[in-house]
C-alpha cells in the first residue's frame, strides 16, 4: 500500500467532499443502466448518521478523500434473513456505501478500501468480513472474486435482492 494513502474515520466536515463522491457514483450507476442507489439512497442523511454514529470511513490520498464506505460491526439485521448460508455464524464486520472519486477510478482503490476494511476487522480481533452487491454491480463482484469472497446467497434490501459474500479472514503470524 502506497504510504499517500490513508484510512481512516470520516468527520462531520468532510461530509460535503463524501457526498460529491456519492453523488458522482450514484450517476455512474445510473449510466450503467443499474437500478442501485436511483431510489434516494444514500444521502446526506445517511453520510452525517453513518458520520455521527463512527462508521463512516474515508479513504484519503495526501489528506483529499478519494473514497468513502460505511463499516460496521455485527451491525445488519438483513443478513440473518439470508437465502442461503454464511460460511461463520462468528463475529464479523460488514461495509456498505463503497464509493471511489471519479478521478481515481481505475486504480484498484475499491480493493484497496477493502483490504483496509479486512485490516480494521483483524484490528477488533474479527476475522470474518460480509458485504453485499446488486446482481449487475459486476466490478464490485470481480474485487470480491479477487480477494477471495465466498458468494452465500442472496439478502433483499428495500425490496431488492442483493447478492451475499463473506471472507474469513487468516490470523498473520
Amino acid at each position: 500500500m502506497q504510504d499517500n494513502y490513508q484510512f481512516r474515520k470520516a468527520k462531520i466536515n468532510d461530509l460535503s467532499e463524501i457526498w460529491v463522491i456519492l453523488q458522482k457514483a450514484i450517476q455512474r450507476r445510473k449510466e450503467d443502466g443499474s437500478n442501485q442507489w436511483q431510489d434516494g439512497y444514500p444521502n446526506p442523511d445517511v453520510i452525517q448518521n453513518d458520520i455521527e454514529k463512527e462508521i463512516g470511513f474515508v479513504l484519503t490520498d495526501n489528506q483529499k478523500i478519494i473514497g468513502y464506505t460505511a463499516v460496521l460491526i455485527n451491525d445488519e439485521p438483513e443478513y440473518a434473513k439470508i437465502v442461503g448460508k454464511w460460511v461463520t455464524d462468528e463475529d464479523f464486520v460488514v461495509f456498505h456505501r463503497v464509493a471511489i472519486a471519479e478521478d481515481y477510478l481505475g486504480k484498484g482503490l475499491a480493493k484497496l478500501m477493502i483490504i483496509y476494511i479486512e485490516k480494521y476487522a483483524l484490528e477488533n480481533n474479527i476475522y470474518s468480513v460480509k458485504a453485499d452487491t446488486n446482481f449487475d454491480n459486476h466490478a464490485m463482484m470481480s474485487i470480491f472474486d479477487r480477494l477471495d469472497y465466498i458468494y452465500c446467497g442472496e439478502v433483499y434490501f428495500r425490496g431488492s435482492a442483493r447478492r451475499a459474500y463473506e471472507k474469513v479472514l487468516q490470523v498473520e503470524r
